[in-house]
């Protein structure tokens, strides 16, 4: 499946179908950290993960919701996402935590300690290497 970087809902499709993903952001002193993490995606295209509060990358995106997130890491289509992250409060936290849970059970999204970040994408690209010649397309959101 490779997804048109424009549609949310193709972007949703696939990341539903490739649930781990690579989430990049920025430290305190300002380099990259990136995690390994369960991913699940609404149909408006907005990427939902849980994590521990004490977590770095909880930390960074209450200090700076710039975020980029890759996908697809088993096949030969991959996506990179860049948006912008909240930590999810409240009847959000509990309506993306449900979304959360629906698509990977067994989550610890509404757990005590945990908390949901949301990412709203700004940008898309998709690169296709399953062509001879590999295909790249992207979109702003």
């Amino acid at each position: 499946m490779v997804p048109d970087p424009a549609d949310p809902a193709a972007l949703a499709a696939f990341v539903r179908a490739h649930p781990t993903a690579v989430l990049a952001t920025r430290g305190d002193d300002g380099h990259p950290q990136a995690a390994l993490l369960g991913v699940a995606a609404l149909d408006d295209g907005t990427l939902v993960v849980d994590s521990a509060e004490h977590a770095r990358k909880v930390a960074n995106v209450r200090r700076d919701p710039r975020v980029a997130v890759a996908l697809g890491l088993d096949g030969d289509v991959t996506v990179q996402v860049e948006g912008d992250a909240r930590v999810a409060e409240g009847d959000e936290r509990v309506r993306l935590a449900a979304a959360y849970e629906a698509q990977l059970p067994g989550s610890r999204a509404l757990a005590e300690g945990y908390v949901v970040v949301a990412v709203t994408p700004r940008w898309v690209r998709v690169y296709d290497a399953s062509a001879p010649t590999p295909v790249v397309r992207e979109a702003r959101w």
